[in-house]
């Protein structure tokens, strides 16, 4: 089974064959999940008195690059990692001081009393932090312990060995163009071979949805869900800020069917932190994630945060919301599945980051124990039973029917929310579950009503394309287009005809556009915008579009977000 992609196939005959590496471990990604499993089995190795080889790579230019979340961090992971993380100078410097969760009509708020607020929404003992500096810190840790990491070099491709076990992945070829033919500076990909892989891209991870289908890890679960999260960073008058403050909204300007909230976390340095998060499984073809965003910061409640401040920055990323119901088997014939790859985001508490700590941990204590008794390329089916025992499942299990529940509607679920959290404490006699792939929901646009976005005034909301800007996103314009299409037909024969053209408006960066060309319509992509969020990837109704590694280095580079 160990054949290369038909993309590669040319290339590799062409230029001879691909170099390899040889591992113990291999991550894939470089994010919380994956340096905290690379950094435990350093940890273990020492413990031990032994050896163990790993590397991580990451599609990033650098580590933390691509790395964005809101973040309130519970540091209850970090702190199993490593119990001294704050003589380390791990950057978690502003504690939560306030919670506030604040329910929005369209002129005015109306805040929960703390007593009324469950204990997913309360957040004494945790950070706001800027994820990707954490990740940076991470990184430095990781390799002060012997871990190779390998920035600028994306995971492209699986490796299987002859009985089906991975093998380890092939980074990307560099240095190809438009056209699929090298360029003066190609270079071919390489392969590392692990005794085990560890997968930790992200949510909707391109390799671990491969994983997923080759090995069925998905069967008997529910269809997992996403939401996109739509994120800026602001400096704001220092009269105005409240360092730990945290708010959470709900309500306008999404209608009472449409799963979503806002955040807005007061970070040091007179910096805040505000985004809005959309459930995919929405309805109207005409709703823009973005446009939803920017209408939101115009609230007389959020906008005067904002008086006299500045943009610094901007990004966005899908969210995997499933929950325990969604998440697949864990491991695999020579690996596994780790972090928002899996899934393991806890959507009540509107946390991942420790989750995703977790999980990596647990998953490297599994393939360093299998390590150690001579194993290899088999199932760490000890992983999955640890998960079983551990607090993040019990978590989970707590908070697995939160997002069910608010999928039925903002009212009727806030209340059943407040029952099943506060006084069933989580723990209800039944699971309620996922029925629909978040695709499917999106109704033709004939039956559904336009909506009118108001216009960026440039000060407190904007357009795509400045947003873009602020993100320093970067793709070279003459390489392979990343966003590919099953068939080019399809987005003007149905997405266009059927559904109005979504594509134009749930990227949050402006990729997709629909352009007359001979007085026919054709759908424009404009590659060079992506920032990587994978919702295309997700929503798009026909699952036509299929997102794929672009060359190494490519993509945002978010600087504290």
């Amino acid at each position: 089974m160990n054949q290369p992609t038909p993309a590669a196939t040319p290339l590799i005959e062409q230029f001879g064959p691909r170099e390899a590496m040889e591992y113990d471990v291999v991550v894939v990604g470089g994010g919380p999940a994956g340096l905290s499993a690379a950094i435990r089995l350093k940890q273990l190795a020492a413990e031990k008195g032994g050896e163990i080889s790993v590397c991580v790579l990451e599609k990033g230019g650098e580590l933390g690059a691509h790395i964005m979340s809101g973040a309130v961090m519970d540091p209850k992971a970090l702190t199993e990692l490593f119990p001294d993380w704050k003589q380390r100078g791990a950057p978690l410097n502003t504690a939560v001081t306030e919670d506030r969760f604040l329910f929005l009509t369209a002129g005015k708020a109306f805040k929960t009393p703390a007593w009324m607020l469950p204990e997913c929404l309360l957040n004494h003992g945790n950070y706001i932090v800027s994820l990707a500096n954490v990740v940076r810190w991470l990184g430095r840790e990781a390799e002060a312990l012997g871990v190779e990491v390998f920035p600028g070099f994306p995971a492209a491709e699986i490796l299987y060995n002859g009985d089906g076990s991975v093998k380890g992945v092939a980074t990307g070829n560099m240095g190809v163009d438009r056209a699929g033919q090298p360029k003066a500076d190609f270079q071919l990909g390489m392969e590392l071979h692990a005794k085990y892989t560890l997968f930790a891209e992200g949510a909707r991870g391109n390799l671990g949805k491969q994983l997923i289908a080759q090995y069925q890890l998905d069967q008997g679960k529910d269809p997992q869900t996403y939401g996109i999260g739509i994120k800026e960073l602001w400096e704001i008058d220092p009269k105005l800020h409240q360092p730990g403050l945290v708010v959470h909204t709900a309500g306008w300007p999404l209608d009472s069917k449409t799963y979503g909230g806002s955040f807005l976390y007061h970070m040091e340095d007179n910096q805040v932190a505000v985004g809005y998060i959309v459930g995919l499984a929405y309805e109207n073809p005409y709703l823009s994630p973005f446009e939803e965003f920017q209408r939101y910061k115009t609230h007389p409640e959020i906008r005067r945060f904002f008086e006299g401040g500045k943009r610094i920055s901007y990004g966005a990323r899908a969210i995997t919301a499933g929950g325990l119901q969604s998440l697949p088997k864990l491991s695999f014939a020579g690996g596994a599945l780790i972090g928002c790859d899996a899934g393991t985001l806890n959507v009540s508490r509107i946390k991942g980051s420790h989750a995703a700590i977790k999980s990596g941990m647990l998953a490297a204590e599994a393939a360093f124990d299998a390590i150690a008794a001579g194993r290899r390329s088999d199932e760490l089916s000890a992983y999955g039973s640890a998960f079983e025992r551990s607090w993040l499942h019990e978590e989970l299990h707590k908070a697995r029917n939160v997002k069910p529940w608010l999928s039925k509607g903002m009212y009727a679920g806030a209340l059943m929310v407040g029952i099943d959290q506060m006084l069933l404490r989580g723990k209800a006699p039944w699971t309620l579950h996922h029925a629909n792939a978040d695709h499917t929901c999106m109704k033709p646009a004939a039956d559904c009503t336009p909506i009118a976005y108001p216009k960026p005034d440039g000060k407190l909301t904007f357009d795509k394309l400045s947003s873009v800007f602020i993100s320093n996103t970067n793709h070279a314009e003459d390489q392979p287009v990343h966003l590919t299409l099953k068939d080019a037909g399809v987005p003007v024969a149905v997405n266009l005809a059927t559904y109005a053209g979504p594509e134009a408006r749930y990227c949050p960066a402006g990729v997709y556009e629909f352009v007359k060309v001979d007085n026919a319509d054709r759908l424009q992509i404009n590659a060079q915008n992506c920032v990587h969020c994978k919702t295309c990837d997700i929503k798009d109704p026909t699952q036509n579009i299929v997102w794929v590694t672009p060359e190494g280095g490519g993509g945002p580079n978010y600087p504290n977000m």
